[in-house]
C-alpha cells in the first residue's frame, strides 16, 4: 500500500516540488494553527450550515461545498496568500505561464454516511483538450483531522503520468491522512477522490487552488467576489482573482461609461481603482516577456 511523504509547514519549495514532481501530491503538517482555524470557522459556519448537500454522486448527496470565500473570509485571504504555498504554486505552473489565478475556493464537508468519490483528475473541469501541461496546483487545507474513517482524501501517488482512462486499483490508492491543520498539495493531474465517511463525524477541507491565467476558472471570482468587493483586497489577491490582465492582450475591457469620460481599453486593475502603465491592450512589458519563451 503506497503513502503519501509528510513534510513539515517550514519545508522549501525545493523539497515540496521534488515530491509533487514524482508522486503527484505531498502533505504539509503545521500549516494553519487552531487559532486561525477557530476564526476561519466562525467566519464561514454560517454559510457551510445554509448549503445545501450535493445533487448527484460527484459532487456528495451527504456532502456540501461553500464558495465565494475570498468575499466571506479574511482569513481565507491569508490562506490563499501563505508565502510558501503560493510560491509553489507559481514554481510549479510557470512553466507554461506569465500569471497564475485563483481557481477555486471551497469548503468541502464530508457528513457521515457520505460515500467515496469516484477516482478522477481535477484538471478534467477543462474536458481532456490540455496535452503535455499541467493546469494547475491544489491544495486541501484540513479545518478537522482526515483519518481513515472520516474519508480522508484518496490519492494515487505517481499516476500524474497514467493515461486518462486508466484506473486505479485498491492497492494503489491511500488516504491523504493529517492532523487538522494540515496541508495536502496535489497536481492536476493525480487521480484523487474523497473518501467515505464511516465515522460520527463531519469531515472538513479547504479546496483553495490555482491555474493558469489564461484558462477560464471553475469558481467564477468576478461573480464570487465582485469590484465592490476586491476593492479593498491586498493587490496581491486582486490579481490572483483575476483583476489583472493573464497574459499579453488578455482580460482588458473597456468600461461602458459616456463618451470620453473613461479609458478605452485598459486592465481589469481599473475595475477596483488601480491603474497600472501599460497593462491592458497593448502592453510592450508583456509582450517582451512572451517573445522571449
Amino acid at each position: 500500500m503506497p503513502k503519501l511523504v509528510t513534510l513539515p509547514a517550514h519545508a522549501s519549495c525545493d523539497v515540496i516540488l521534488e515530491v509533487m514532481g514524482r508522486d503527484g501530491a505531498v502533505i504539509l503538517e503545521d500549516v494553519l494553527d487552531l487559532p486561525s482555524r477557530e476564526r476561519f470557522l466562525a467566519e464561514t459556519g454560517p454559510y457551510m450550515e445554509a448549503t445545501r448537500h450535493g445533487s448527484d454522486d460527484f459532487t456528495g448527496r451527504s456532502t456540501t461545498r461553500t464558495g465565494a470565500l475570498v468575499a466571506r473570509s479574511p482569513t481565507c485571504c491569508e490562506m490563499i496568500l501563505h508565502p510558501t504555498i503560493l510560491a509553489c504554486a507559481k514554481r510549479f505552473l510557470e512553466p507554461y505561464c506569465l500569471r497564475v489565478q485563483l481557481h477555486l475556493s471551497q469548503i468541502i464537508r464530508l457528513k457521515p454516511g457520505q460515500g467515496a468519490q469516484i477516482i478522477h483528475r481535477d484538471r478534467w473541469a477543462w474536458g481532456q483538450y490540455l496535452r503535455a501541461i499541467e493546469p494547475q496546483f491544489n491544495t486541501i487545507w484540513a479545518l478537522t483531522d482526515f483519518t481513515e474513517a472520516n474519508g480522508a482524501t484518496q490519492v494515487v501517488p505517481g499516476s500524474g503520468d497514467w493515461p486518462d482512462d486508466r484506473r486505479a486499483t485498491p492497492e494503489e490508492i491511500c488516504q491523504a491522512m493529517m492532523p487538522a491543520g494540515s496541508v495536502l498539495l496535489y497536481t492536476g493531474s493525480v487521480f484523487h477522490g474523497g473518501g467515505e465517511n464511516r465515522s460520527d463525524d463531519d469531515r472538513i477541507g479547504v479546496n483553495l487552488t490555482y491555474s493558469l491565467a489564461w484558462l477560464r476558472q471553475e469558481e467564477n471570482q468576478f461573480l464570487s467576489c465582485p469590484p465592490e468587493v476586491a476593492r479593498d483586497l491586498p493587490e496581491e489577491l486582486q490579481d490572483l482573482l483575476g483583476y489583472t490582465v493573464g497574459s499579453y492582450a488578455l482580460g482588458y475591457y473597456t468600461p461602458p461609461l459616456p463618451p470620453g469620460v473613461g479609458p478605452e481599453c485598459i486592465g481589469p486593475e481599473y475595475a477596483v481603482g488601480r491603474t497600472k502603465p501599460g497593462e491592458g491592450l497593448g502592453d510592450g512589458e508583456i509582450l517582451a516577456a512572451l517573445q522571449k519563451r
